[in-house]
């Protein structure tokens, strides 16, 4: 889950006279949305062998669905966000809301692993129009004093659908509903994203935008080449050998990546802004997360391999399987929204510590059992992990803009947003990587859990290093 900072409307932007049940329908508009993305981020750590084994897409595959999603979300999310300043939230609402709609069915009607990938990526772009509308849109029709009421809906909100999401793609795919398979999972979309664009049309109050914001295109594009490029060297070389198209993608990458560094500080306005990334606490906490969230990433999608691939589950039984973990999550990210304000980065501090003391208790598992894990140890341990995910998620993000002036917290906001999006996906691929690697040796799929789950937690500890970095304490004006 992704912590944003919604910025308040400003004295021009004043919300309009809605009456209490139009603003509770608009935030259940925004909400569907909301859920729509999350859902479809996450169906693919449980549907993912299974498309792997109908397309034959083998390994690349598994790696690049998460990944293609997440990393067209996190180009554009910040791109996302000021075009709907300058052409109007609700006119970006239903272009992203309606494009994803259709990406959906062309992830459903893929016919074969490149078309899939494609589609995923549209779908994370259109997404990317969406999801940065509706803090705004609910900052221009709830009154000021009344909006916490509804942003304190989105964490048990968005926790639920992180459990829901690989929950329903487990069950629509054993279903095999009119012959679908995991399509199902996607085609859905056509009744679920038809009707939240419907609502949406009835009930979002138009807006003109601002015509003056101006649009940072070309950083955007470099960004998304740039990680287009290293991702795609990465996983390419790890899968089939580090001939010369692997390492030309990894230079073309590396050299998009410093066109953007570049244009970041030339570009009157830039993505990210320049003096965030002078500030110590903001920079470290930006290295933290982008590690972090890397690496439980990956994990999600490893355990979700061992319980498939080593335990034999069916996918219903592996999404059930990870419940837990997902419980782990929202428990721990109710729970931080009071405690922040008072432990500010000793609570990151502690999610770290569990999250790495759960890892070691899962690798320890796993290393001497096998593939004869009992359902409950296994389950304890997701538990304890997702847990120390769940207070990092709640307190990682809030913590780092603790120090920032308040005319940057838009923009680091958003860019924290957004790395947590390329995080997840070059966290889907990396660590996927290890655990495929060490499959192919002939040990079996519970020696590669063991290593990739050592990976995972070699990183938490070096997180638990940096966390001194940050600064002590969330911002005065955090609503704990």
């Amino acid at each position: 889950m992704t912590s944003t900072l919604p910025a308040a409307p400003s004295a021009a932007e004043a919300p309009p006279a809605l009456g209490a049940g139009r603003r509770w329908a608009v935030l259940g508009v925004v909400l569907a949305a909301d859920v729509l993305d999350l859902v479809d981020a996450t169906v693919t750590n449980v549907a993912a062998p299974t498309i792997a084994r109908d397309l034959g897409g083998g390994p690349g595959l598994v790696q690049w669905l998460g990944a293609s999603y997440a990393l067209a979300l996190g180009v554009l999310l910040v791109l996302g966000g000021r075009l709907g300043d300058r052409f109007g939230r609700r006119r970006l609402f239903l272009l992203g809301l309606g494009g994803f709609t259709v990406a959906s069915v062309a992830c459903g009607l893929a016919n074969g692993p490149e078309l899939l990938v494609a589609a995923r990526l549209v779908q994370g772009a259109f997404g990317a129009l969406v999801i940065p509308q509706g803090f705004g849109v609910l900052g221009a029709t709830w009154p000021r004093e009344q909006i916490g009421k509804a942003f304190s809906l989105f964490g048990p909100v968005m926790g639920l659908s992180a459990v829901g999401g690989p929950v329903l793609a487990g069950f629509l795919i054993d279903a095999d509903l009119g012959g679908l398979g995991w399509r199902s999972m996607f085609l859905v979309n056509i009744v679920l994203g038809g009707a939240a664009f419907l609502a949406a049309v009835l009930l979002l109050p138009r807006d003109r935008g601002d015509r003056s914001t101006v649009v940072d295109s070309l950083g955007s594009v470099l960004l998304g080449l740039a990680m287009l490029g290293l991702l795609g060297g990465f996983i390419e070389g790890a899968g089939h050998g580090w001939s010369a198209g692997p390492v030309a993608l990894l230079v073309a990458g590396a050299g998009f990546f410093a066109a953007f560094g570049r244009r970041q500080r030339v570009a009157p306005h830039p993505l990210i802004r320049p003096s965030l990334l002078r500030n110590r606490g903001f920079t470290a906490g930006l290295l933290l997360g982008v590690v972090f969230f890397a690496a439980v990433a990956g994990l999600l999608y490893v355990v979700s391999l061992f319980l498939q691939d080593g335990l034999r589950r069916s996918p219903s039984e592996a999404a059930l399987a990870l419940v837990p973990l997902s419980a782990g999550i929202v428990v721990a990210s109710i729970a931080c929204y009071r405690l922040i304000g008072r432990f500010g980065r000793r609570l990151v501090l502690a999610g770290l510590c569990v999250t790495l003391l759960g890892t070691l208790c899962l690798l320890a598992l796993v290393a001497d059992s096998g593939v004869d894990v009992g359902g409950w140890p296994l389950g304890g341990c997701l538990f304890v992990i997702g847990v120390g995910m769940g207070t990092c998620f709640g307190s990682t993000y809030d913590v780092t803009i603790g120090d920032i002036a308040p005319d940057e917290a838009g923009s680091a906001s958003g860019a924290l947003g957004a790395v947590q999006q390329l995080s997840n996906g070059l966290g889907a691929a990396l660590v996927t990587t290890v655990y495929f690697h060490a499959a192919a040796d002939g040990r079996g799929a519970a020696h590669a859990t063991v290593v990739s789950l050592a990976v995972v937690a070699v990183v938490a500890l070096v997180c638990c290093g940096v966390v001194r970095l940050l600064p002590r304490e969330a911002p005065a004006n955090h609503p704990h």
